[in-house]
């Protein structure tokens, strides 16, 4: 996919998952001119990310044709951190996306995910399990599918 390194994308979130409990994927879409916000709900169902045990997984649903992107955490962050977290995430990836810099946008964003997820979500090596794949997905994302 043009503009996204899917190996520094695993890089981070493997570096970020070693902080935390919490999961992180990325996801990035397809061109399509439908809801970006409502594609990227369905693609956290499709990847099962409302299964993870603490019920703290965080979606980076990514159209780098149109430079737009959805940040989606579950229930067990919104119990955790204030919308001020979110806020932030927003405006870290933004920044590096405004500059072409998806890559880069969404490393710095899977590390500030991991930074505060590791306050509220400790990692134990003991008890940690990695519920979801570290790959970034490709998959159909079509709004409808």
């Amino acid at each position: 996919m043009v503009g996204i390194d899917k190996d520094r994308i695993k890089q981070a979130i493997q570096k970020a998952e070693r902080r935390t409990s919490g999961e992180i994927r990325v996801s990035v879409s397809p061109p399509f001119w439908g809801n970006v916000r409502k594609a990227a709900e369905k693609a956290f169902e499709r990847l099962g990310m409302t299964a993870t045990k603490n019920r703290n997984a965080v979606l980076f649903f990514v159209v780098p044709a149109r430079r737009k992107f959805v940040v989606l955490g579950d229930s067990g962050i919104h119990e955790k951190v204030g919308q001020e977290f979110w806020h932030h995430i927003v405006r870290t990836v933004s920044e590096k996306f405004k500059q072409g810099d998806l890559t880069g946008g969404l490393v710095a964003g899977i590390e500030a995910v991991g930074g505060d997820l590791a306050r509220h979500f400790p990692y134990d090596a003991a008890s940690d399990s990695n519920e979801l794949p570290d790959d970034a997905d490709y998959g159909p994302q079509e709004p409808g599918g």
